[in-house]
């Protein structure tokens, strides 16, 4: 099974690096920067906005739980958005193509 997640970054720089991270250390197959998108929210009780870069990663639903979790130990936020789910739709090539994640098969 394939597996999604989802995190906002503050800016570009930090959006690639953290990418480029999680692509080293085999926890997921692929990234893709999105942004600047406007992120509207409410922390600490006070309404906020800021420009973030969102993140959407690919990757084997049996390393959800281990590339969220680094996710979060790589991350600036102190408690970043990180969302992870499994996808039910996904063509063969690709469930054997993010299968190969962190195998060293891809």
């Amino acid at each position: 099974m394939s597996a999604l997640i989802w995190c906002p970054f503050p800016d570009r720089e930090t959006a690639r690096k953290i990418s480029s991270a999680m692509l080293d250390e085999g926890l997921i197959a692929c990234a893709n920067v999105i942004g600047p998108i406007e992120s509207h929210f409410i922390w600490h009780g006070e309404r906020g906005k800021s420009e973030e870069f969102g993140v959407l990663m690919k990757t084997d639903a049996m390393l959800l739980d281990q590339a969220t979790e680094r996710l979060g130990v790589l991350h600036p936020y102190d408690t970043p958005a990180i969302m992870g789910w499994c996808c039910d739709a996904v063509p063969q090539a690709a469930r054997e193509w993010l299968a190969a994640t962190g195998s060293g098969e891809s």
